[in-house]
C-alpha cells in the first residue's frame, strides 16, 4: 500500500471516486447552512439547567465532518485543504443567492399565499450578514483544525488506531465550528444570547456523539477507498497552512 502511495504522489493520477466525495460534502455543507437558518429543534430535554435544543443544520452537518475525516484520511491534506476552501467557496455563493432571491421583487400571487415576511423569517437567515460570517467563520476554524488534526494523527500512528483520529480531531474541529459559529452569530443577533449554552452545548454533544457511533461506517468507507483508490497518503512533509489552494 506505501509503495502505490508513493507512486500517486509523484505521478498524479486521476480518482475514480473523489468527486462523488466532494460534491457529497459540498451539498451537505450548503443543506445543513439552510436547515440551520430555518428552524430550531427542541426535543424536550435538559441536562441540568440547560435546554438541549439544537439549529436544524445539527442533523447534517456532522456527515461533512464525516467526509471531511475520509478524504484526509485517503487522498491527504493537500487536496482535502482544496476541497475545504471549494466548500467554503459554494457557502459564500449560496448565501449570495438566497440574498438576490430575497431583495426581488416577489409576484402578486405569491406575495397573497406566502409573502416576503414569511421567506425572510424562514430563509432570510442564510442570507444576513450574521449568519453568513458566523457559518464561514466557523467552518473555517472547525474544518481545517480537524483535517490538520488528521493529519498530524495519522503520522504519529503510523497509520494505525484510525478510531483515535476521527474522534480525536471532531472533539477539537467540532468544538471549534460549534463554538465559534454559535457565538458570531449570537454576538451579530441571528440567535438569542439565552440560547447561546443550550444551543452549543447541544450541537456539540451531538455531533461528536454522531461521529462515534458512525465510526465503524467510516471504517468501512475509509478501508473500501483505500482499496479501490490504490492510495494510502501520509502527510509527513506536507506543507499544512490552510492559506494555500493547492
Amino acid at each position: 500500500m506505501k509503495n502505490e502511495k508513493s507512486k500517486t504522489e509523484s505521478t498524479p493520477q486521476p480518482f475514480k471516486y473523489l468527486d462523488i466525495i466532494t460534491v457529497i460534502f459540498v451539498v451537505v455543507l450548503v443543506l445543513s447552512n439552510i436547515a440551520s437558518s430555518a428552524k430550531i429543534i427542541d426535543w424536550g430535554v435538559s441536562l441540568g439547567s440547560i435546554r438541549l435544543s439544537f439549529d436544524a443544520g445539527t442533523i447534517l452537518f456532522p456527515i461533512s465532518y464525516i467526509f471531511g475525516d475520509v478524504i484526509t484520511e485517503v487522498y491527504g491534506f493537500k487536496r482535502s485543504r482544496r476541497i475545504i476552501w471549494i466548500g467554503f467557496g459554494t457557502l459564500a455563493f449560496s448565501a449570495l443567492v438566497f440574498w438576490l432571491v430575497q431583495v426581488l421583487p416577489g409576484e402578486a400571487t405569491w406575495q397573497a399565499d406566502v409573502g416576503q415576511e414569511a421567506y425572510n423569517l424562514v430563509l432570510g437567515g442564510i442570507s444576513s450578514g450574521g449568519i453568513i460570517i458566523a457559518s464561514l467563520a466557523g467552518f473555517f476554524a472547525g474544518s481545517f483544525s480537524n483535517a490538520i488534526l488528521m493529519a498530524v494523527l495519522k503520522v504519529l500512528t503510523k497509520g494505525k488506531l484510525l478510531w483515535t483520529r476521527t474522534i480525536g480531531s471532531t472533539v477539537i474541529g467540532e468544538g471549534a465550528d460549534t463554538f465559534v459559529f454559535i457565538l458570531v452569530a449570537t454576538a451579530l443577533g441571528v440567535f438569542p444570547w439565552s440560547l447561546f449554552w443550550s444551543l452549543t452545548v447541544t450541537n456539540y454533544i451531538f455531533k461528536v456523539g454522531l461521529e462515534a457511533v458512525m465510526t465503524p461506517v467510516t471504517y468501512w468507507i475509509v478501508n473500501g477507498l483505500k482499496r479501490l483508490e490504490g492510495v494510502d497518503i501520509f502527510d509527513k512533509e506536507t506543507n499544512l497552512s490552510p492559506f494555500k489552494f493547492n
